[in-house]
């Protein structure tokens, strides 16, 4: 007891960043440069596989680069699955990011090289070191509190701001190397980013006072040796497979391998979801909490369809369609994402304080209400997209405020949905499930990421009149899913108030 007491004292105690422990600093730090690596090279992606041979780019067609580009952001949200699993069983979080950011860098570092043929090998291990990295990194930070320590949420607080921080620094770097020295170049910077992030992580690990530096349950002997098997025979099969696309040994259709995986990942979803429900012994509260976690799942799911076109249709729609000189200056298309990440730092404190101060009125809205509205909201920003369409496919430039506007309409739906989304995931899982169903959570993001590049496969540059049609049909589909989910949570609000024990029901 007297052990915990200290433990506890000396966290409480421990103000060294911000009035924060210091081992938020080699977080904070840590991911602002992950995310400045990974942000700058995704806003380009796009436009690197389309953009033609002459100017470095692949000559993909625009279906086939969104497709590549939604299985490269699905599979980085699903591989964190398996990346937080190796941290918790068999190397620590430490390690994890340490290794995680070794791995994205190289990855960088192969995207920087000129080769066609390398292409595919880089973004392997960005996704594979950002498995590992990035669910782990976040769970540290919780570790630096005590269980009482009431820091804890405006540490996390602190710590979104270094995710935008770095984004908006790789939009603004990455895109400007991308115009005026090439996109070999801006990949380059990402991988000069992420070393930046290593560096100062390993100077200033000791800060971090132990926290996940050993596997929170170790594995046996032989269930590790098993594991590591598993795991080398996984990469090896990869190796593989990569070698044989990028000698052009086996070719895939990439539109049909997304929507393979997007079902594939619907399965797992379902199936993971299913199990929990019907055989993990809950108690009927628990069921009914579960049923209005699901349907802000299914919100999360469309939202992370519509919301994800900022890589993919809207990047090509920046480049290609708006105008994009301020006097003699042009702007790089990628910063038209950073857009995001300004109105995100500028509008969290305002959403913060108001679902505070509705709860003090008693006039909080339940997760589903929350989650309906951030879906409706998401959804007129592509209202805007139509008209912005109109004047595109009547062969005008259209103004960089079309653009902006959307995005803003987007931050302001992510702001009611995301960060209430994880709330509900840890306040209506059942306690012994609470890892595994965030887990299942996070494949929402892998499905709607997947989902997002097949949606953006149909804005074909040569079929320039069906464009205001197209982002007309995601806006009325994702309303119509928003209309829906606000009228079910007539009934599943009441749900998300239950105990989790019936009995706990029954006495009041």
């Amino acid at each position: 007891m007297t052990t915990t007491t200290t433990s506890h004292d000396a966290k409480a105690d421990d103000t060294g960043f911000f009035g924060h422990p210091a081992g938020l600093k080699t977080l904070f730090y840590t991911e602002m440069w992950e995310r400045m690596s990974y942000y700058g090279m995704r806003a380009l992606l796009v436009l690197f596989m389309t953009a033609s041979l002459q100017e470095e780019g692949l000559a993909f067609t625009v279906a086939t680069a969104t497709a590549i580009y939604g299985l490269y952001t699905g599979a980085v949200y699903f591989m964190g699955l398996p990346g937080g699993w190796m941290a918790d069983r068999l190397i620590g979080g430490q390690r994890a990011v340490w290794y995680g950011g070794i791995i994205i860098m190289c990855g960088h570092i192969v995207l920087a090289i000129p080769s066609t043929k390398t292409f595919f090998i880089g973004l392997i291990l960005v996704v594979l070191g950002t498995g590992l990295l990035k669910p782990n990194i976040g769970a540290m930070v919780g570790m630096l509190y005590s269980p009482e320590d009431s820091r804890r949420d405006s540490g996390y607080t602190l710590y979104y701001m270094g995710i935008n921080i770095g984004s908006v620094i790789g939009y603004t770097v990455c895109g400007w190397l991308q115009v005026n020295m090439g996109y070999h170049w801006a990949f380059g910077a990402a991988a000069v980013g992420m070393a930046i992030g290593l560096v100062q992580y390993h100077i200033t690990r000791p800060k971090l006072h132990g926290a996940a530096a050993e596997p929170t349950v170790a594995l046996s002997p032989k269930a590790a040796r098993l594991s590591w098997t598993v795991i080398v025979a996984f990469l090896v099969g990869l190796a593989i497979i990569t070698y044989a696309i990028s000698s052009g040994a086996l070719v895939i259709d990439a539109v049909a391998l997304a929507k393979y995986v997007a079902m594939f990942f619907t399965f797992v979803f379902l199936a993971y979801y299913a199990a929990v429900f019907w055989f993990g012994n809950l108690t009927g509260n628990e069921k009914r909490r579960l049923g209005a976690l699901f349907l802000v799942c299914i919100a999360s799911i469309c939202f992370w369809a519509g919301f994800e076109q900022a890589g993919s249709s809207l990047n090509l729609f920046g480049r290609d369609y708006t105008d994009r000189m301020l006097g003699t200056f042009e702007i790089p298309p990628a910063w038209f994402q950073s857009a995001n990440s300004f109105f995100i730092i500028i509008l969290s404190p305002f959403f913060a304080a108001l679902w505070i101060n509705l709860g003090k009125r008693m006039m909080d809205p339940s997760y589903g209400v929350k989650c309906a509205l951030g879906l409706i909201i998401m959804a007129t920003g592509f209202i805007v997209m139509f008209f912005a369409a109109q004047l595109a496919a009547s062969g005008l430039k259209v103004a960089p405020y079309w653009l902006v506007m959307t995005y803003f309409l987007h931050t302001v739906g992510e702001l009611c949905l995301s960060p209430v989304a994880l709330s509900a995931v840890s306040k209506l899982s059942p306690k012994r499930f609470a890892g595994q169903m965030m887990g299942v959570f996070v494949l929402t993001y892998s499905i709607g990421n997947v989902v997002a590049g097949l949606l953006a496969g149909n804005f074909d540059p040569s079929r320039l009149d069906e464009m205001p049609g197209l982002y007309l049909q995601i806006s009325l589909f994702t309303i119509a899913i928003g209309i829906v989910v606000g009228l079910f949570t007539f009934r599943t609000k009441l749900w998300e108030k239950l105990p989790a024990d019936d009995k706990k029901e029954q006495a009041a």
